[in-house]
């Protein structure tokens, strides 16, 4: 009586990282760096603005965003990549990020493609609802390792022809999670002649794109403009958790032509749960004020220093381009997270947690992530304790 496509999910990763290690004592105080919570402050008038909004909880909000937060994530769009997206029909708040993630195989994965089931492209690592917005709606997840060798990048165009005539999406991350690299602008180029040559839609999660050591990404929209494809060829995925350390407001945007946001729009009119009209407010501010951002990436940009001068001289590390994770690797994942766990009470996650299996290997195996979210000092010394545990 309940669906087989689900049945082979193996359990999330931070329940399986539970199972790991709660049934062992900590070797020391506890350090979290395992989950991407961003800590740093958020705007000290965030709650002035919810507080004077109160009154907007008693009214249904628009299914499709106020047109003030869509106005504001259309002026930051045109500031932050020079390319202007009309505000009504090509851009759509979301109740979180994630929410569209899902969504938008939902809406826009045919049933098929050239008769056969369709693709849908997914770096490995990868956040995993990917992975369920492609099962949910039938269509075949393809996994592309995204390793050292790839630049830490998928290599979507070294697929065979069978797949790529049947790939409806592909997915990027950009700074990707968990790896902290860039894709640079040729590469996004390569990824867009591709979804041309084969006629695909490329989903662009660039949640991390402002928190970044020296030069902005590129986005994934500037590069299909420059190059004048299709405009729904592109979607771009965008979050205030990680910009401006808001992850409990649960909010973000979907933009992209206007042919794709009707039908996000109109599945989210049956099925979804547009963001409350407060939280909308706040959302407006926040998408309008860089100030905050400019102070939260001068406090990464110290714990990037602090990362390499801790973990100068471990075999194979490589500080990250951008985000807030360190990708680590170790001789097996899961030993050393328990190892770390029980000898210094610093936890970290096990990169297969993020990874599938493909053929036998898992590219996240040899791995751990390690969240750079806690306050400098703290971080510091986690990383003291996990370079002297797991490198000495």
């Amino acid at each position: 009586m309940f669906p087989e496509r689900f049945s082979n999910l193996p359990e999330y990763a931070f329940p399986r990282l539970r199972a790991l290690l709660d049934h062992h004592e900590p070797g020391g105080d506890v350090v979290h760096m395992t989950i991407g919570e961003p800590k740093h402050p958020f705007p000290d008038w965030v709650p002035e603005v919810l507080s004077a909004s109160a009154a907007e909880f008693a009214k249904y909000p628009p299914n499709e965003g106020s047109p003030e937060l869509r106005g504001a994530i259309s002026d930051w769009i045109a500031r932050r990549y020079g390319v202007r997206v009309d505000p009504e029909r090509q851009i759509m708040p979301l109740n979180g990020t994630r929410e569209g993630l899902y969504n938008v195989g939902m809406a826009l994965c045919p049933e098929q493609k050239n008769g056969k089931r369709p693709v849908i492209l997914i770096p490995n690592p990868f956040y995993q609802v990917y992975m369920i917005s492609a099962i949910s709606v039938g269509a075949e997840p393809v996994f592309v390792p995204a390793t050292k060798e790839t630049g830490f990048l998928p290599d979507y165009a070294g697929l065979p022809e069978d797949i790529l005539n049947r790939t409806v999406a592909a997915y990027i991350c950009s700074p990707t999670n968990p790896q902290g690299a860039v894709a640079p602008e040729g590469y996004l180029r390569d990824l867009l002649a591709l979804a041309e040559k084969y006629d695909f839609q490329v989903f662009s999660d660039e949640c991390y794109s402002e928190v970044y050591r020296d030069t902005p990404p590129v986005g994934a929209l500037q590069v299909a403009q420059d190059m004048g494809v299709d405009p729904e060829r592109v979607l771009i995925f965008q979050s205030l958790s990680k910009r401006s350390n808001l992850p409990g407001l649960r909010s973000g945007f979907v933009a992209g032509g206007p042919e794709s946001l009707r039908r996000l729009k109109q599945l989210r009119a049956y099925s979804g749960a547009p963001l409350p009209l407060p939280l909308q407010r706040v959302s407006e501010r926040v998408w309008a004020d860089e100030d905050h951002v400019i102070e939260s990436r001068r406090l990464y940009n110290e714990k990037y220093a602090a990362a390499d001068a801790v973990l100068n001289g471990v075999p194979g590390y490589q500080g990250p381009e951008a985000g807030f994770f360190l990708w680590l690797p170790v001789a097996d994942g899961e030993a050393a997270a328990l190892k770390l766990w029980q000898q210094t009470g610093v936890r970290v996650l096990p990169g297969a947690y993020l990874s599938r299996d493909v053929g036998g290997h898992n590219p996240g195996a040899g791995y751990v992530r390690v969240a750079m979210v806690a306050p400098k000092d703290a971080m510091v010394a986690g990383l003291i304790s996990l370079r002297d545990c797991l490198y000495r």
